[in-house]
């Protein structure tokens, strides 16, 4: 009979282990010696706890599932409940109690970690819905297309709700990208109408804008195309690919109708210069006439001059105020001696004018004598009075007498 710590083999060949309940039969073994008996069953127990060790690396280390575990765990239980082993079967039970309450303390871990997680993805999913819900009212429609494109992206990396969760929140993801495509491409429609009422808009300007590139009628040409222009720019864009033909032909027209213009103008321009040249010259001329000695000769010359004027067209309307002054100035100090002549030699204005001198200064007279008198008898007020009465009567003598003397008097 052969023994140890944790087993014995009787005479009969029958192995036994010890247990907290007495001795329990292993088996029975009659190849061999009792110690060889017991090596074998020793080893069957060592083989019991490497699995037990590795099977508490896996759940320590692993992402063995508690299901899993604990199967792996029974399994195991069942070794050890059917003594099929030598050594200490009461301590390799309490190491698979112990590994129960890690599976289970780890299953409660997973538990809490995945009820945590499912919230964080319950705030996160109710987040992108708000988003999505927000970017649904937006014209900013690359802008929102984009955001919601990323938002889809993002949505798909989250972990799954309980279905119904899940399903409502998606439905309102859903229905917000439905409606912000809805209203992008009622949008689109709508530019796209407005685009084609753009380009019939513009044709018929485009058309009107040609057929007037060939005008002489200057200047209410110019205009129309002025107005044509803001007509254009109210009319809006124009479908991108008709836009660029559209509008190089309506430039096209107009610059065809302006370089003819501008060629003209420049003509014009040129020999108006020479108009301008040829006046002041003329100017020139009429000023020597100033000042007016002899009223025929000054009248004779001014008449030549102003014949040769009138032959000259137009000058640059910036320079035609200065050189027709000049010519007016001549005209006007004629004008001017030509009335004081008519003053000189009218006999019924020279004789009203002797006639007024004469009542002034019969009045100046009496007014004199009138003061001389009151001064006399002390009146100096009534002398006052009479005095400054005088220097009105003497300012009236002096303007008649200065008319006078006009007529050579």
């Amino acid at each position: 009979m052969s023994s140890d710590p944790w087993g014995r083999v009787d005479e009969t060949g029958t192995v036994y282990v010890r247990t907290a309940d007495g001795e329990q039969v292993v088996g029975s073994w009659q190849a061999g010696s009792p110690d060889e008996a017991l090596a074998y069953f020793e080893r069957k127990y060592e083989g019991l706890v490497v699995e037990i060790g590795l099977l508490e690396r896996r759940v320590k280390t692993t992402d063995l599932s508690a299901k899993d575990a604990q199967t792996a765990i029974g399994h195991l239980r069942e070794q050890i409940d059917a003594h099929h082993a030598v050594g200490d079967l009461a301590a390799l039970g309490a190491r698979l109690d112990k590994l129960v309450e890690t599976v289970e303390s780890r299953r409660e871990e997973r538990k809490q970690q995945r009820a945590k997680q499912s919230d964080e993805a319950r705030h996160a999913k109710e987040e992108l819905v708000a988003e999505a819900e927000q970017l649904a009212q937006s014209d900013q429609w690359r802008a929102a297309g984009e955001r919601l494109r990323a938002l889809v992206d993002t949505w798909k990396g989250l972990p799954r709700l309980d279905r119904k969760s899940d399903d409502e929140l998606w439905h309102r993801f859903s229905h917000a990208r439905s409606a912000f495509s809805k209203r992008r491409k009622a949008h689109f429609a709508s530019l796209d109408a407005q685009r084609e009422d753009a380009r019939k808009a513009k044709e018929r300007l485009v058309a009107e804008a040609e057929a007037l590139s060939g005008s002489t009628d200057w200047g209410p040409t110019a205009a129309r195309y002025r107005d044509l222009m803001t007509e254009w720019k109210a009319a809006g864009r124009a479908q991108r690919e008709h836009e660029d033909d559209l509008w190089n032909r309506f430039r096209g027209a107009q610059d065809v109708f302006f370089a003819a213009r501008s060629s003209v103008f420049a003509e014009r321009d040129a020999e108006q210069t020479e108009n301008l040249k040829l006046k002041e010259e003329l100017a020139g001329e009429a000023e020597k006439i100033l000042p007016v000695t002899e009223l025929r000769a000054a009248r004779a010359a001014f008449r030549s001059v102003n014949e040769r004027w009138e032959a000259i067209g137009h000058v640059p309307r910036d320079a035609r105020p200065k050189v027709e002054g000049r010519m007016q100035a001549v005209e006007r100090a004629i004008q001017e001696a030509e009335e004081a002549e008519w003053r000189r030699t009218n006999p019924e204005a020279r004789a009203r004018a002797e006639g007024l001198t004469g009542q002034l200064q019969a009045a100046v007279d009496k007014l004199t004598g009138q003061i001389e008198q009151a001064r006399a008898q002390g009146n100096t007020a009534k002398a006052d009075k009479l005095a400054r009465e005088l220097e009105g009567r003497q300012a009236l003598l002096d303007q008649a007498l200065k008319g006078l003397q006009e007529f050579g008097g």
